[in-house]
This record gives structure tokens, sequence and C-alpha cells, in this order.
């Protein structure tokens, strides 16, 4: 019988997160990091965070807190509340930790984090990654994977404007 106890507690604060983090390096584990907003899950998410997944042994994802959320999307975002939405990328077969960051880009987690490969998705350029020149420098590596044609929270939310 499978045991979902542990979905939430996949959920970690970043005191916690660095302490897994030296378990995991200690059994020689590669370290993966995306981020977003993942407001109303939908496929190319789960596409995007499979591919990650497939990049090491650990899939590390940064999850925008609400009030970030509101800031880089608006007052009518978040659609789900932070706690729900790590709730639901916790319960994700490919994710290891979930983390929740309150700034407006995820920097300073991935500097603390320091990712072997950091994940980005297709809308991205290298440029554009934050982090990426950080991950770069310390050896390393930054992957751009590509999205679904079409499919958005933003465009989910417009259709749902539309009906």
């Amino acid at each position: 019988m499978k045991s979902v106890k542990s979905i939430p507690d996949k959920i970690l604060s970043e005191q916690e997160l660095q302490q897994q983090l030296k378990r995991w390096r200690l059994q020689n584990k590669t370290i993966v990091f995306t981020n977003g907003v993942f407001d109303i899950l939908h496929e190319g998410h789960i596409a995007s965070l499979s591919e990650a997944a497939s990049f090491g042994h650990i899939l590390i994802v940064g999850l925008n807190a609400d009030a970030s959320v509101k800031r880089l999307k608006g007052d009518n975002r978040p659609v789900n509340k932070e706690q729900a939405r790590a709730l639901l990328l916790a319960s994700l077969l490919p994710t290891d930790a979930i983390v929740i960051f309150d700034t407006d880009t995820p920097l300073d987690l991935i500097i603390s984090i320091m990712p072997d490969i950091l994940v980005k998705g297709g809308d991205y350029t290298l440029e554009q990654i934050v982090g990426a020149k950080e991950v770069l420098a310390n050896g390393g590596e930054v992957k751009i994977v590509p999205l679904i044609e079409g499919v958005s929270t933003t465009a989910i939310i417009e259709r749902m404007r539309k009906d």
C-alpha cells in the first residue's frame, strides 16, 4: 500500500532544505533546481518538471510566495494560495523538495542551494535566466526545456473568462 503521508514533508523551509542538501550531497546526488508560480497546474508544468527531474537525482522546486506572485502578475493572481500550490507540486512524482520564496526572483535561493543543474522553460534565453551566471561560474549547467505550445496558466484563465 502506498503512503501519502510523506507528501507534505516535501515542503521545506530554506533552513530545512539546507540540512537535506547536506544529506543528498553526502550521497553524491545531482541536484536540479527550477522555479515558478505554478498557479494552475497544467500539462506544460508536468512536462517541464518531468524533463527537469530527468537531468539529475533530486529536483528542488522554488515556488513564488503569494506576495511575490501579486507583485509579478497583478492583484488577480495567484488563483491558488501558496500552500495549495506547494502541496500539489509535492504530490508529483518528479519533485523531491518544494521551497517557497518571497522575493521577486529566486537569486538568493539559487545561490544558497547552488544546484548542479538549473532548469527553466523555453520562454527564457540563457541571458534572462536568474542565477544562470552564478551556477555556470560554480561549474554547474543551465538547461532550457521546451514549452508545450499554447499551454499556459494565463491562457487557461483567459479561456475561463470567455466561457
